[in-house]
């Protein structure tokens, strides 16, 4: 069995930083007014009883990703390890692939006239290191690794913490998972977006 890409993100743990959509915009030169990751800064309950909660938000790297299936020249792929991908090269600007995302996760490069998202820093990965959302996480709430290695964290935490995925019901079988996430937030995150790309 080759190599799963998975997330692990323990919403115990983030602080709301923001290191990780900072390290990611530098790490992949991301136009201003766009995200590859973010954190989505979301409120429940009525005053004076509110409580504020963080959402880290990114591709989800799906075992089963619409995105591919819409793509007419073939430019967003999945490689062996999970990482969903887009050849810049062949994108044609179309926004099928931004449709069909569940998770909201796409978005036009406003330079490059192509879609965009979140890859996992592949070339960082390849390379023997942490994407750099991952690397930068001040609270280490984020955890990356291959999700087929029972002796990974990434493994380990999905294995034993009662991790939940967003939009479960798509079938696309998203593979970052949350710990410590309320329902009622992973719900409400598609209702009231603060962050990302609106």
């Amino acid at each position: 069995m080759g190599k799963r890409y998975a997330m692990v993100i323990d919403l115990r743990k983030c602080v709301g930083c923001h290191a990780c959509q900072v390290a990611c915009k530098s790490e992949n030169n991301v136009p201003l007014g766009v995200f590859r990751n973010w954190v989505d800064e979301l409120e429940t309950g009525k005053f004076p009883n509110v409580s504020r909660h963080r959402l880290p938000r990114l591709c989800n790297h799906c075992e089963n990703p619409s995105c591919v299936k819409v793509c007419p020249v073939k430019a967003t792929t999945q490689k062996e390890d999970g990482t969903v991908v887009i050849d810049y090269s062949r994108c044609i600007g179309c926004k099928y692939c931004i449709v069909a995302c569940p998770y909201d996760a796409r978005f036009i490069n406003p330079e490059r006239k192509t879609a965009e998202k979140c890859d996992y820093c592949h070339a960082r990965v390849e390379a023997g290191l942490l994407p750099a959302c991952v690397n930068t996480c001040i609270g280490g709430a984020r955890v990356f690794g291959d999700l087929n290695d029972p002796t990974s964290e990434v493994a380990k935490l999905v294995a034993t913490q009662p991790v939940k995925v967003l939009k479960p019901e798509t079938n696309n079988g998203p593979q970052t998972y949350y710990i410590g996430a309320d329902e009622k937030i992973l719900r409400q995150n598609y209702i009231e977006i603060v962050g990302g790309n609106k």
